[in-house]
């Protein structure tokens, strides 16, 4: 894949609005913290919706620069270090889609991120499934498979199963409410896979959202 190919796949995976995000993430949230914002494009869509603040945490100062033309408030650097801003404040939904998996410790970083809900506050997940079929095809042809960009990204530090997402939310302290499997199909095989049911969906899924709440 050239350079200006993988370029436009990441904006295609990480400036978009994503529709499956937002279904998560409560219309009654006032303030709402996107970590690894990219480019705002998430937060932005959410803001046309609904009445709400949107903070976004944002490594890279290119996409900070473009997340601070539609967003309330961006704070460029480090998820982790973000964070610990002393004016952060409290927020009714945290929003980490795409980023745990590329971090040192992403156990830590959600459990910091859920100290900043307030009670009864949502926190909205979304991570590659490890438990996609085409991880053991792969492995039964000798290699882990590793790509530019998707799933696959041969940036990400930690790997998840959906078991593994529920302690994940768990261990920061939230509940889970929903799940959202996401298949990289198209529509006909799609049907079909959603038809299989929960039992199937680990193994046809190539990602899903995850969702969970804070205790009263």
């Amino acid at each position: 894949m050239t350079a200006a190919a993988i370029r436009e796949a990441r904006r295609l995976g990480y400036e978009t609005t994503r529709p499956d995000v937002q279904r998560q993430v409560p219309l009654g949230a006032r303030r709402i913290l996107d970590l690894g914002c990219a480019s705002g494009a998430l937060g932005a869509a959410l803001k046309h919706r609904q009445d709400t603040e949107v903070v976004g945490i944002e490594l890279l100062p290119e996409y900070a620069a473009d997340a601070e033309r539609v967003l309330d408030r961006v704070v460029q650097g480090d998820v982790a270090a973000g964070l610990e801003e002393p004016d952060l404040g409290a927020f009714d939904c945290v929003i980490a889609a795409d980023v745990l998996e590329h971090l040192l410790d992403p156990w830590a970083v959600l459990r910091r991120a859920v100290d900043h809900l307030r009670p009864g506050g949502t926190i909205v997940v979304s991570l590659p499934n490890v438990q996609y079929i085409r991880t053991f095809r792969e492995l039964a042809r000798g290699r882990w498979p590793r790509e530019d960009v998707g799933p696959y990204d041969r940036t990400h530090l930690h790997w998840f199963t959906i078991l593994d997402a529920r302690d994940l939310l768990q261990g920061a302290g939230a509940s889970v409410v929903d799940v959202e499997w996401l298949y990289f199909y198209g529509p006909r095989l799609t049907r079909i896979a959603r038809r299989l049911g929960p039992r199937a969906a680990p193994f046809l899924a190539g990602q899903f959202v995850i969702s969970g709440v804070t205790g009263p």
